[in-house]
């Protein structure tokens, strides 16, 4: 049972562009953090806070509540903007990102905000935690009714861990782990079939024993559909390749590896925020939002 009412696509696709903007906000004021991976991850934070997790950020620690991890934790930005614009912690603090002393660092920190379930850096870890997460639940919890949910990047499946963690994950049988792919086909050196090829990802997941999903990562719809599809699958594992374009929604940026560890400056951002019609800086729709 949920504590929130889903919100329905065409809201959610609205939510995705308002974590983009604050997620652009968030780096020119920062001039630091990485910016194509949380641009292009927007729908698929958007759908799992706003349409598919049960979550209550008056009440973070619900015991009924499904969990949520960030495996490349680097693209933390769209984290904390989902978790803000959901309502775990006031919006305006997003603009506290990468400073010293705040609760917002470079990589999430477990303690430091409600609603964060793990610590994430080292990459390639997260579905080492989610499986076990899921194995709790499913081996001495017994709840069929929670869901464990991890994010990863696509580069990041070059770390041995995670496959190790896929054996562990089908051989237990755990059908209430769904992890998502965000398949953008960047790393910060390149391209992924040029650092280190990962060729047919559908075919070496469904090797491994689990169930496979591809959809676009940037239909909402699609991604809905997905998750639903993946809650049904009770006796393996799902994991989703969710196709996306890196720095999505960002002309300058889009498909261009060279994004992946940097931010836009202020200048930068001001021109492309005037692009879309917003105003130069600031969490202005926010405000407006508040006013009604």
């Amino acid at each position: 049972m949920s504590r929130r009412e889903p919100l329905p696509p065409g809201e959610i696709q609205a939510m995705a562009e308002t974590l983009r903007a604050s997620v652009m906000h968030m780096l020119a004021e920062a001039r630091s953090g990485h910016s194509a991976g949380p641009l292009g991850m927007a729908e698929i934070l958007a759908s799992l806070y706003f349409g598919c997790m049960k979550h209550d950020p008056d009440d973070p620690a619900w015991e009924g509540r499904d969990v949520f991890m960030l495996s490349n934790g680097h693209t933390a930005p769209i984290l904390y903007a989902a978790l803000a614009h959901a309502g775990y912690f006031p919006v305006e603090e997003l603009t506290s990102l990468r400073q010293f002393g705040s609760r917002l660092q470079g990589h999430p920190e477990r303690v430091s905000l409600p609603g964060l379930e793990s610590t994430s850096g080292p990459l390639g870890e997260g579905l080492s935690q989610a499986a076990g997460y899921a194995y709790v639940l499913k081996k001495l919890h017994r709840n069929p009714h929670r869901f464990v949910y991890v994010v990863m990047g696509d580069g990041e499946l070059n770390e041995g861990n995670v496959w190790e963690a896929a054996m562990f994950a089908a051989k237990n049988g755990l059908g209430q782990l769904i992890g998502i792919v965000d398949r953008n086909y960047i790393q910060i050196d390149g391209a992924t079939e040029s650092v280190m090829p990962l060729g047919d990802l559908r075919a070496k997941w469904e090797a491994f024993g689990w169930h496979v999903l591809e959809v676009n990562g940037h239909s909402v719809t699609a991604l809905l559909d997905a998750v639903q599809t993946a809650q049904a699958v009770v006796d393996r594992p799902t994991m989703i390749l969710a196709h996306t374009i890196p720095g999505k929604g960002v002309d300058f940026m889009e498909y261009d590896f060279r994004w992946h560890g940097k931010p836009p400056s202020p200048a930068e951002r001001d021109a492309w925020r005037s692009a879309q019609g917003l105003e130069p800086a600031g969490f202005d729709h926010v405000a407006a939002e508040k006013e009604q």
